[in-house]
């Protein structure tokens, strides 16, 4: 294991031996090359289904997210609820190339906890799966570099630890802010995918609306908006113009059975930010949860769709919700 305080911190760390850039540089630089963002289900068969696998088995959801000439990006979730109720997620990407070959994987640490131990618990079953051997060396060194950290006593000015080895079958780094970023040695996408036209519109598109629907959003540059008089909010991830995805939080107010804070309220002309193809059904799939006060991930018409409930008051004919809601995925390593 090589430990680094930073680039040039200690003997043997030099500058190649950085934390590897997030994205690599130059895998977005490309005109359009086949993009497909048309989500379905991860495949169950290939390297894609053992690596998947072992997170399904767990509970996680999986899907093909986007894909083009070059390779085909895989986008893994869990909803870990805390003793108030809110939801903590944790994610893996995956990109493997046109012959079904992992070429770059990313578990990120927890939102609500960057403490390993749920990242190791991700990554070792999954890279098991596919390279034997990989998962027992994840659990080696990211256990020995939390040992050393609980231990250490000094930092230098602002670098932050890391750990990186390397298998016979790529290159490892680890920290505790970005968490297991894996690039395989004999394998490499050039072009990665990044089409969400199937889904999503532009930014520039959707922002009138947004502030019809009493939204505070000053685009460009800014990519999250608030909705102070609902504790609403509403933020996207951008290539250029346009929206690969797009988070917002709703509340949801049923009394006698009737809903009294309706979508049209915060979204008085629709998603008008999806596409006419996928805006109806993932419209209807949001508006089932706020109904019934529960939470969702999966695939509707194409688009993946994440709901996170938190409930309050529910009896009878009333409920008091509040939804965080995710529709598409960030490109990878974004």
């Amino acid at each position: 294991m090589i430990t680094c305080l930073g680039p040039l911190a200690l003997t043997g760390c030099t500058g190649s031996d950085g934390p590897p850039s997030l994205p690599p540089a130059g895998v977005y630089d490309h005109d359009a090359a086949g993009e497909n963002s048309q989500a379905g289900p991860a495949p169950t068969d290939g390297v894609a289904g053992a690596l998947t696998r072992p997170l399904r088995e767990a509970g996680w959801f999986c899907a093909q997210v986007r894909a083009n000439a070059d390779g085909r990006a895989l986008w893994c979730r869990i909803g870990r609820r805390d003793e108030t109720d809110a939801v903590s997620p944790q994610v893996a990407q995956f990109l493997l190339d046109h012959d079904d070959r992992l070429a770059w994987g990313w578990f990120p640490p927890s939102q609500a906890n960057q403490k390993d131990d749920q990242v190791a618990a991700a990554a070792a079953p999954a890279l098991t799966a596919i390279w034997p051997g990989a998962g027992d060396r994840v659990r080696q060194e990211v256990g020995d570099f939390d040992r050393d950290l609980e231990t250490r006593t000094t930092r230098r000015g602002d670098d932050i630890p890391r750990a990186a080895w390397r298998d016979a079958h790529a290159d490892y780094s680890y920290d505790g802010h970005n968490g297991l970023v894996v690039t395989a040695q004999d394998t490499s996408v050039r072009r990665w995918p990044f089409g969400s036209e199937h889904y999503a519109t532009a930014m520039s598109s959707a922002v009138d609306d947004l502030l019809a629907g009493g939204y505070d959003c000053f685009y460009p540059p800014q990519q999250s908006c608030d909705r102070p008089q609902s504790n609403g909010y509403f933020r996207v991830a951008l290539r250029g113009d346009q929206i690969v995805s797009a988070q917002f939080g709703i509340g949801s107010r049923i009394e006698s059975g009737r809903q009294r804070h309706p979508l049209s309220e915060e979204f008085p002309h629709g998603l008008t930010f999806l596409t006419e193809a996928v805006r109806r059904p993932v419209t209807e799939r949001i508006e089932q949860s706020r109904r019934s006060g529960t939470g969702f991930a999966g695939i509707v018409a194409g688009t993946v769709v994440i709901i996170d409930a938190r409930r309050g008051i529910a009896g009878g004919d009333d409920l008091v919700a509040y939804f965080d809601i995710q529709i598409g995925v960030p490109l990878a390593a974004t």
